[in-house]
């Protein structure tokens, strides 16, 4: 069934929602290795920005990652939450994802009563959807909000993205991504399969969110372009700070978003003191040509970060 447009530039729609995944997403970055001025600081910017929700990390085991290895929001530990934000006596909400088996999920998440957390995301592949129902029903059974992403959606047939957004449309999820792992889609592609994901969200009651990556230069662009057709969760980080090539601008988009409550100055005012620096400490990512490649072979990343991690430039030889 093809959807009309939802809503004009102009218009305002107090369905969406922002989520801010800073530290998640661009925690892949630099391993998590952030300070806590910084994440106190991103944390007062989003407050003050207006943005829905901040994810903090993920809820990872500490059986398969060694703490050692990572900064502290590769584990979300509730005393490390509460040492940032107190109770969170805010309009902000707290997120933290959790991957399909790399998380002790009814060990480490606790009750919601007792954290402040409020929602728990779930990234799953097609094939472990079943896995990904089983974490998304324990959270709902503790009080949480809940999304769920299905990762590389890029390289799903069109039967079993219908069958797996089928069962997510059953299960208690709030709200379903729509993922684009690994920066390869056009906003034409976009508005196709944000066009599927809201039909079974309509039949269902459910919320449709968009997490981009920006290989083509086209996180920006293909969210709004979800935007349009009505979803409302839409994903973003300062700066596109992100694995490989980054992900949505936030500055970008709440310059875009016409809800008065969203303040880019707050997060400007962030980067200036923020992410510049980090770029200058030698973290790396962002659009280069070896992430548009990958984008274009709608391939993982993984081979475009080796290569960049290499210092080569041999671009063609690459891309053969």
């Amino acid at each position: 069934m093809a959807r009309d447009r939802k809503g004009s530039l102009v218009s305002f729609r107090p369905d969406i929602k922002v989520m801010d995944c800073t530290l998640r997403d661009g925690g892949l970055v630099n391993n998590f290795a952030f300070t806590d001025e910084f994440v106190k600081d991103l944390y007062l910017a989003n407050i003050k920005a207006g943005v829905d929700y901040m994810e903090f990390g993920y809820k990872a085991s500490k059986e398969i990652f060694d703490p050692k290895s990572f900064g502290k929001w590769k584990f979300c530990d509730e005393k490390d939450l509460r040492a940032i934000v107190g109770d969170n006596k805010t309009d902000l909400k707290l997120a933290v994802m959790a991957d399909v088996g790399r998380t002790d999920f009814k060990k480490d998440i606790l009750n919601r009563k007792d954290s402040v957390i409020d929602m728990v995301r779930v990234a799953t592949y097609i094939n472990t959807i079943p896995a990904a129902i089983e974490m998304i029903e324990d959270a709902k059974a503790k009080g949480y909000e809940t999304t769920v992403n299905i990762m590389a959606v890029s390289k799903v047939n069109d039967e079993d993205l219908d069958g797996g957004l089928e069962l997510l449309g059953q299960c208690g999820v709030d709200v379903i991504y729509l993922v684009d792992s690994f920066g390869a889609f056009y906003p034409e592609q976009i508005e196709r399969l944000a066009d599927k994901y809201l039909n079974v969200a309509a039949k269902y009651n459910k919320k449709i969110g968009i997490h981009a990556h920006n290989n083509q230069q086209l996180a920006f662009a293909n969210t709004i372009e979800a935007l349009s057709r009505g979803t409302s969760f839409l994903d973003a980080t300062v700066s596109g700070m992100g694995r490989g090539a980054g992900n949505c601008y936030m500055e970008l988009l709440l310059s875009f978003l016409r809800n008065p409550k969203y303040n880019k100055l707050a997060i400007m005012s962030f980067v200036e003191k923020h992410m510049n620096r980090l770029k200058e400490e030698g973290a790396v990512w962002g659009y280069d040509i070896p992430y548009l490649l990958t984008g274009v072979l709608n391939a993982h990343p993984s081979s475009a970060i080796n290569f960049i991690n290499q210092q080569r430039s041999d671009y063609a030889m690459f891309y053969q």
